[in-house]
């Protein structure tokens, strides 16, 4: 029997090196994310395995398994100790190496195996660990499974079972290169800055991107697991800004920014402005709902306001329906609206057929983008973005607040405003006209200026987005406005960046 996990267990000890050590708090609302060593321990890891196989089992779904890692020191150990799991949990593992999350998708359907698990923390730092699992392609597992996962394993509720497999695939880096650039050349001579942060897509975005015919000026491609120049994530400034100074000093077409996983991109234009990845969405359904008439398009709680009210959408017949932030939330919502397209403002794409096959991939994306610009062959990138309504926004901001609490802090964000709406109080002179709170709580005052607050679903952390359609005063305004709310909580601390 395999020993039921525990919380307690310190490094360097007898008890960490022969039991299972697994943090609580690592399940999140889509997906599983540890420090490593200090959260979950290799022991750990292979109970994470054997949980999930136990679910897959239970969910009477063929037990094939698709397995990869990304590029860190450690993640080849995760995921065999995962893959040890998987297998005493009766599962057949087909292990597909060094790969980016959407690999690890296409994979399911390269190899027919119904069921995922990454061993990815995405764009978290150095020191993080995780996995994004599904066994409904192309969907990954929601609070639901994901409870579940945890309720298997922390209360070491494992079956074992027989008939447990090991098959090694060694070309699945070059299959998805070949499928996503098996494909006509772009006409237009595009030169395109591909910044990877030294992550798993430092292998792979040069060569896709050359295989659609963009001339590609790589920067920080080179694979180094210590991210010795800054964090491979598109949304945090430092990134952007190395993407924009490449950009400017090479005078290229546009700047692409893929994060550790791959399933996300940024971008910068060709005079070297940062186009927050909402803003790219609606440039991006603009060419998309063009060609495909009364497209539905699926948008998260921080996204833009656009989306319902830009001109160009409207007349192309365009609906969008707001859902919940996170990746799993997003593409299960594109999947049951057969939504032409989901998008987040993190970056997270879905593009359903006859585009993509529903999952997020930061290469599809990117190549959006390339058509986009090849379908307009009089028009740089700049002057697409300086098509769209005037907009003020921000980056996501995320000050820090315990997994234990945060929820409850948003929950009492959610009140306050409720109330102030109830009794006709207002913000920056204005009465609240909405309150969206299907996820956290989005304010929303007469003049469409919004801010937005809800938990991270992946750190210990809170969410903070806001924008005006009026001024950049009013989006500082609305930000000072929600800050001084929640800083008057005594568990909000400091944030990683700020307006």
């Amino acid at each position: 029997m395999f020993p039921k996990p525990r919380a307690d267990l310190k490094p360097n000890t007898y008890e960490f090196e022969t039991q299972p050590l697994v943090s609580p708090s690592g399940f999140r609302e889509y997906d599983a994310r540890w420090l490593y060593p200090e959260q979950i321990n290799l022991n750990g890891v292979q109970a994470l395995g054997l949980g999930l196989g136990t679910l897959i089992h239970e969910m009477g779904v063929r037990p094939a398994i698709a397995v990869g890692q990304d590029y860190r020191s450690y993640s080849v150990s995760i995921k065999q100790a995962l893959i040890i799991g998987l297998m005493r949990a009766g599962c057949e593992v087909h292990d597909i190496g060094l790969a980016l999350s959407p690999v690890a998708y296409f994979s399911q359907f390269a190899l027919d195996v119904p069921c995922v698990a990454m061993v990815t923390a995405s764009h978290n730092e150095n020191g993080w660990t995780g996995v994004k699992m599904g066994a409904q392609r192309p969907l990954t597992f929601g609070p639901d499974e994901m409870g579940r996962v945890k309720e298997i394993v922390l209360s070491g509720a494992f079956k074992e079972r027989e008939g447990g497999k090991y098959i090694q695939v060694t070309d699945m880096a070059q299959r998805y290169i070949a499928d996503l650039t098996n494909r006509p050349k772009i006409s237009r001579k595009l030169r395109v800055v591909a910044a990877c942060g030294n992550g798993t897509a430092g292998y792979f975005a040069p060569k896709v991107l050359e295989g659609i015919g963009a001339e590609v000026i790589p920067l920080d491609c080179s694979l180094d697991y210590t991210f010795p120049n800054y964090n491979p994530n598109p949304e945090d400034m430092e990134m952007l800004h190395a993407l924009r100074d490449k950009v400017l000093a090479e005078g290229a077409d546009v700047g692409l920014g893929f994060d550790g996983d791959g399933d996300r991109c940024g971008v910068v234009d060709n005079t070297g402005e940062e186009i927050f990845a909402d803003k790219v969405g609606v440039m991006l359904a603009r060419d998309l709902s063009a060609r495909f008439p009364n497209a539905q398009f699926v948008v998260d709680v921080k996204s833009t306001g656009l989306f319902l009210t830009d001109p160009v959408l409207i007349a192309n017949g365009a609906k969008t329906d707001y859902w919940k932030t996170g990746h799993s939330y997003i593409k299960r919502r594109a999947h049951e609206l057969n939504a032409l397209v989901g998008f987040e403002k993190s970056g997270h794409y879905f593009f359903n057929p006859p585009i993509g096959r529903g999952y997020d991939d930061g290469l599809v994306s990117a190549i959006a983008i390339c058509d986009m610009l090849d379908r307009n062959p009089g028009k740089k990138m700049s002057e697409l973005r300086e098509a769209l309504p005037k907009t003020w926004g921000s980056p996501t901001m995320s000050p820090f607040c315990p997994d234990e609490v945060k929820y409850e802090v948003v929950e009492r964000m959610v009140k306050l405003f409720t109330d102030m709406k109830a009794k006709g109080e207002t913000i920056l002179g204005q009465k609240i006209r909405d309150l969206v709170t299907v996820n956290g709580v989005r304010v929303v005052l007469e003049d469409g200026t919004w801010g937005l607050v809800r938990a991270s679903s992946n750190k210990p952390g809170l969410v903070v987005v806001v924008e005006s359609p009026v001024s950049e005063a009013n989006m500082r305004g609305i930000f000072g406005e929600i800050d001084k709310r929640l800083s008057a909580n005594p568990e909000v601390g400091a944030y990683d960046q700020k307006i």
